[in-house]
């Protein structure tokens, strides 16, 4: 595993596609502070810290809607080998452009677009969730 927020997302994405009502994944930091934006913004439930073996994870519970997940689809967009960063200008206009929400990593923590936006920061973008 080389890039723990992407592997985090694609968990999640995943545990939605095939309908689960929670799923593990792997414990860090990172991990922990987008879940809490993505608690915040109403994609997950809950997430518990738990530990099996000797090894730390994550139980994150997905939300659902009349059956549906209220996940459907994410986008990576920073990668490993491909960082992309959106300066302050360029943060509502990336976002109007479609119906999605963006996650950033900024200089003041993991906050959305529209956070990032108001607080007059840029940042990278991390994934692209609707």
């Amino acid at each position: 595993m080389n890039h723990t927020v992407s592997d985090f997302i694609i968990r999640i994405k995943n545990a939605a596609l095939a309908r689960r009502k929670d799923t593990m994944v792997s414990f860090a930091n990172i991990n922990k502070d987008i879940a809490k934006v993505l608690i915040k913004e109403g994609f997950l439930e809950e997430i518990k810290e738990k530990t099996m073996g000797n090894k730390k994870v994550f139980q994150v519970k997905i939300k659902y809607k009349n059956r549906i997940p209220v996940l459907t689809d994410v986008e990576l967009v920073s990668k490993p080998s491909l960082r992309v960063y959106n300066a302050k200008k360029n943060i509502l206009d990336a976002q109007k452009k479609g119906m999605y929400t963006m996650i950033l990593s900024t200089s003041q923590g993991i906050m959305t677009g529209h956070e990032a936006f108001k607080k007059g920061i840029g940042g990278e973008v991390l994934f692209k969730i609707w």
